[in-house]
Formats: C-alpha cells, structure tokens, sequence
C-alpha cells in the first residue's frame, strides 16, 4: 500500500496550512470565536477560493483522503470555519442524491455564497444511527416534516437545511429545508464549549422537498456519518499534534531548580507516551479514511478508529494539560482549547464507550478475534 501523498495532495496540504496558520494565532483565534458570527467571513471565501468547501462533491476530482488532509490542518489551528458540517458533509449527500436542479445548489456552496446544515442528530442519540423520530408527511405532491432536530453543527448560520425524517412507509428519507421559514423553521443558536457553533431545530410541518426521490436513504445516511467520523478523527489528530508540540516546547523552555523541565526523566517519559498515543491515533484515522477512498464504508472501522481517536484524545488531552500545570486550563494559554476540542470530538457520534459497545456487539461478526 502506497502511503506517499501525491503532489496534489501536498499541494493541498500545504495550501490550507499555510492559510490557516496566516489566518489565526491563539489571541486572534479567541476574538473569532467570540465574535457574534463565532467564525470568519474572509477566511471562509479565501477556503472557497482555494476549492477546499468544494471536496469530495465530485468523487473523480477529490475524496476522503483530501479531506482527511484539510480537516488534520483545522484541528491543527483549531479553525472555526464549519468546513466539514456547512459544505462537506451535507454536500456530499447533496451530490450523492440530488436531483440536477438541486445540485446546481452546490456551485454556491463550494463558492462560498451558501450555508448548509445536516439536521439528523436528535436529542437522545449517543451512537450513529440512521433512526429518527422527526416525521415526513405527504400532502399530494408536496411534503412537510414535524420533528425536533439537537445538535445542529452549524445549523444557527446555515440557509438550507439537510434534514432525515421518517417515511409514511418506512425507512428514512432525506430532504431540502429552507431555514428562512421562520414560521415553520424555529431554531436556537448557542455556543458550544469548544468554541464551536450549533443550534437546536424545531419543525413545525415544515415544507420540504425531497432529495431526489422520497425513497429510503438509511444506508446514505450510514455512509454519510462514516465520513463524518473519519473526518472528525482527522481534525482529532491535528489538535493532537498541535497539543503535543506545545508540551514538548513548554517541557524544553520551563524551568524548575534550575534546569529545563525536559531534563527530568519522568516527565519525558510521559511525553513519549503521548506520542504513542498520537502515532496510534493517526495510522487509525489513516486507515479510516483510506478504506473510505476504496469505497468501504464499514461501520466496524469506523468505530475502531473513533474508539482509538477517543482513548488518544484523552490522553493527550489531559497529559499536555498535566504537564503544562496551572497554565494548561486558562483560556488565554492555547493547550486548554485544544483539550476542549479533543473532548468535543470524543463525544460527537459516539464517545469511545459506545463504539466499544458497538464493537462488542458484533464481535460474534468474526471468526478470528485478535486480542
């Protein structure tokens, strides 16, 4: 197997690094996510510009793996911008489902000029799951959807909505909501711990168009989270890299009698336990997103690399924090905002709890158990 990126792929990588390192430092971070918005415009068109919120709409052009690249980037610098939950994520089952008409929708999302929203997580889910409670209604040829929607990831900015709602026969469909219907579309932005943004949806016999055709899209909605899960472990491996550099350099410069941190053996010896857990992390986030690039949506690697991802995550986590004393947990030092980050992602479809379940109970799936 060929682990070498290629010159596009590099290119990439290099590009949104270098954006987004010129873009935000810890103190110019802060000022964004506080802001009303909690993200920033000019760095959302120099993203479109440079084809990031257009990835993986055509899967012959980009896939997985590019996505894996940029969002490793956004968890390094911690970006706001909602790349992956306003274009990529919803984009995608657009592309996948739409109609032609519906995927013109897409030259304005990779361009920067439209926000989207995938509207499926409901108060109550822990693990994926393409269950949902929130019902479609069929009135001649149109369609309504009644149901709550919690968490929204960038649900309080997006202008349309990418909502799942049970069928009047069975199964799961998906569709198109405007979000600008105030008197059927009510949703409550907040803030959520990690700097991040997301809102809860209320529909009230919403309109609603199909995407594509008002027929089952349970196992879309699988594939969708799968990706998602990849990405998120992605983006979990960038503020993971970015957590330890800042302990290693704070062990290296610190001093305690008289000498620098790094000097006490203990203490070095739990930095290299963290990169363990970063190495670990990272061939699993790899070979999530590399079994996606083949067309292998499996849902036992994706909870593999989540449960991995998670375990990492806290330990990173908490070590750089530890190791970085009473300055670890101010708001003003970066480390804490990366152990926010790590947290969010850790419980975000899923925590690591559950896809250990997840695992357990499939293990009778496999006639060889590798302990």
């Amino acid at each position: 197997m060929d682990f070498q990126l290629s010159d596009e792929q590099t290119l990439l990588r290099d590009t949104t690094r270098d954006l987004l390192s010129r873009s935000y430092d810890p103190e110019s971070r802060i000022k964004v996510i506080g802001s009303d918005l909690g993200w920033s415009r000019e760095v959302w068109s120099q993203l479109a510009d440079t084809g990031i919120l257009g990835l993986g709409f055509d899967q012959d052009e980009s896939g997985q793996l590019e996505i894996a690249l940029v969002l490793t980037e956004v968890g390094r610098r911690l970006a706001p911008e909602p790349i992956l939950h306003a274009a990529l994520a919803p984009g995608a089952l657009i592309a996948q489902l739409g109609t032609d008409e519906q995927k013109q929708l897409l030259d304005d999302v990779a361009a920067g000029q439209h926000l989207l929203a995938f509207a499926h997580l409901e108060p109550g889910h822990r693990k994926p799951t393409a269950e949902t409670s929130t019902r479609a209604a069929r009135q001649g040829d149109s369609w309504t959807l009644t149901g709550r929607k919690n968490p929204v990831l960038a649900g309080d900015s997006a202008e349309t909505l990418v909502v799942s709602a049970a069928l009047p026969d069975g199964g799961t469909g998906l569709f198109l909501v405007d979000a600008a219907q105030t008197n059927a579309v009510s949703r409550r932005g907040y803030r959520t711990f990690d700097g991040q943004r997301g809102a809860q949806i209320d529909l009230d016999s919403a309109p609603a168009q199909p995407l594509g055709d008002a027929v089952d899209a349970t196992g879309h909605i699988r594939d969708a989270l799968i990706r998602v899960q990849s990405a998120l472990c992605s983006e979990a491996v960038g503020a993971m890299e970015e957590a330890l550099r800042l302990t290693t350099d704070y062990l290296k410069t610190r001093k305690q009698f008289g000498v620098t941190l790094s000097k006490f053996q203990a203490l070095t010896q739990r930095a290299a336990d963290m990169y363990v857990s970063l190495e670990l992390a990272r061939s699993m986030s790899l070979y999530a997103a590399m079994s996606i690039a083949d067309g292998n949506l499996d849902p036992m690697i994706a909870s593999r690399a989540k449960l991995q991802i998670g375990r990492s995550g806290r330990h990173i986590a908490q070590e750089s924090i530890q190791m970085h004393g009473g300055i670890g947990v101010t708001a003003e030092y970066p480390v804490s905002h990366y152990a926010a980050r790590l947290t969010a992602i850790e419980n975000t479809l899923g925590t690591s709890g559950d896809h250990l379940h997840n695992l357990i109970e499939h293990i009778g799936d496999y006639e060889l158990v590798r302990i």
